[in-house]
């Protein structure tokens, strides 16, 4: 199922494929390494785990991580959403595959889920957060209009 479409991407619903496309976008070194503490790689189990996780706050709050896909051809670039950090604090983040890097999709998925969520009556705004040497995550956040407020240590990294 679509959830909304940018120029270029679109955010959908998982489907058939999740497990093994989330192991392969968090198999990957340079995409955890600024998500886990430890920089352990995905299994089965986890992957499936974060999958119940982002489709139970879907079906109960209507956000969650989905599956971001490039539109002209539907190739799997990674995942982007909202996750509840607090009960009524929305939390943006995407992760995309190292090889769709550097060419502006992260702004893209960013801004269109900033105007997805700003058009919902249900929320008033989100945080974001990007551990403090993800250079290029930080400026997307600043891109999409917001503002560093402080420097905090969340999942044992510094965000």
């Amino acid at each position: 199922m679509i959830i909304f479409e940018t120029e270029r991407l679109r955010l959908e619903t998982w489907g058939e494929n999740a497990v093994s496309e989330l192991m392969k976008l968090h198999g990957s070194l340079d995409v955890v390494r600024f998500l886990d503490a430890t920089g352990t790689f995905y299994d089965r189990p986890k992957a499936e785990k974060r999958l119940a996780e982002w489709d139970q706050e879907y079906h109960q709050h209507g956000i969650g991580k989905q599956r971001l896909v490039r539109r002209h051809d539907s190739a799997f670039l990674g995942r982007a959403g909202f996750s509840l950090f607090k009960p009524d604090i929305p939390e943006i983040g995407y992760s995309l595959l190292p090889e769709h890097w550097g060419n502006g999709y992260a702004t893209e998925i960013a801004e269109g889920l900033r105007d997805w969520l700003a058009a919902s009556a249900k929320w008033n705004g989100f945080i974001g957060f990007a551990h403090v040497d993800n250079v290029a995550s930080n400026r997307v956040l600043e891109r999409i209009g917001m503002t560093p407020t402080h420097q905090d240590v969340i999942s044992d990294l510094p965000m």
